[in-house]
């Protein structure tokens, strides 16, 4: 497994990274999980991504991961990277989303309480707060940095605008801010429209999740819907989001993958982290043997100045949106 540096930083991230939103709740069996998790970390994936509401239900993926965490890699703590993250609805009233200090601080602690935690290395502000000063949140970030209940202090979902004030106030501090967790495909180029420089200006190292759109970026769909994927669920994705522009599209960058002789969600990987700026792409699995398809990314040639601007028409910023 290759690693990157997160920025000018000295934290050191896998290229592929294990994320656990979804795939880990109590909706699906622990075994299976378990599985998951023991293959990424004997392939070198060290890094795995959680949030408090990851599920379903909400802290459920958390409480999972901490069973596997006792089980099977109490002597391996110190080589993982485990991040979580508070920002969206996880409890009822007004202290139970968003970044107010009240909110962060809380949720952190009932984070590493699931996990059976004393420290996260990485936690992150989900998303900003419009009501909030950003001194506040960012110093809540602080605050757990300090106290030592995280070790590195991250955002996520946060603009160009805002990455730059969020940096400065926690500099404030005399922290830095290591890691932004923007979404990145090839369906979503918002990233490019600022943030990536800034993320290069300031230093600081990116890690992209929905590399594959939720699985919009892979051949799942080529002869239908099958019955275990997003969009037979419901619940992310229907079936307005494969209309014929998206069913174009994937064709067209279904060949390219073809000519590389990779799949097209390796081909995905492979497009989000041609970008220095990108320390890791986060990816998901319901199975090992997703897993280990998506890791064959990493064994790929660059992508070529050709295959980029075949790939260019076919990369369209909204497909499959709704």
């Amino acid at each position: 497994m290759p690693y990157a540096r997160s920025g000018r930083s000295g934290l050191r991230l896998p290229r592929i990274s294990l994320g656990l939103w979804n795939n880990f709740g109590h909706d699906h069996p622990l075994e299976t999980q378990r599985a998951i998790v023991r293959r990424a970390f004997d392939r070198g994936v060290t890094h795995f991504d959680l949030a408090n509401n990851y599920g379903p239900p909400a802290g459920s993926a958390e409480e999972n991961f901490g069973r596997i965490l006792k089980s099977d890699f109490s002597r391996h703590r110190d080589e993982l990277i485990i991040s979580s993250k508070a920002g969206y609805d996880m409890w009822p009233g007004p202290y139970g989303e968003w970044g107010s200090r009240k909110y962060l601080l809380a949720s952190l602690d009932q984070s590493l309480g699931r996990l059976g935690l004393d420290y996260v290395d990485i936690f992150y502000s989900h998303r900003p707060d419009p009501e909030t000063p950003i001194e506040e949140t960012m110093g809540a970030l602080a605050t757990a940095v300090q106290s030592g209940r995280a070790l590195y202090a991250g955002i996520s979902n946060y603009n160009p605008e805002q990455t730059r004030a969020a940096y400065r106030a926690l500099a404030a501090h005399g922290i830095p801010l290591v890691i932004h967790q923007p979404r990145y495909n090839m369906f979503d180029r918002t990233p490019e429209e600022g943030l990536l420089t800034v993320l290069e200006e300031l230093g600081m190292g990116g890690i992209v999740f929905s590399p594959l759109a939720q699985g919009l970026l892979t051949s799942r769909y080529a002869a239908g819907i099958p019955s275990d994927s997003r969009v037979a669920e419901g619940r992310w994705l229907t079936e307005k989001n494969l209309d014929e522009a998206y069913r174009e599209r994937i064709a067209a960058i279904s060949n390219v993958a073809d000519a590389r002789g990779q799949s097209v969600s390796q081909l995905a990987l492979t497009w989000v982290l041609r970008h220095p700026q990108v320390t890791s792409a986060l990816i998901g699995a319901s199975s090992v043997a997703q897993l280990d398809d998506n890791l064959a990314a990493l064994e790929a040639p660059a992508l070529t100045a050709e295959e980029l601007a075949e790939i260019e028409p076919y990369a369209v910023h909204g497909t499959g949106a709704r």
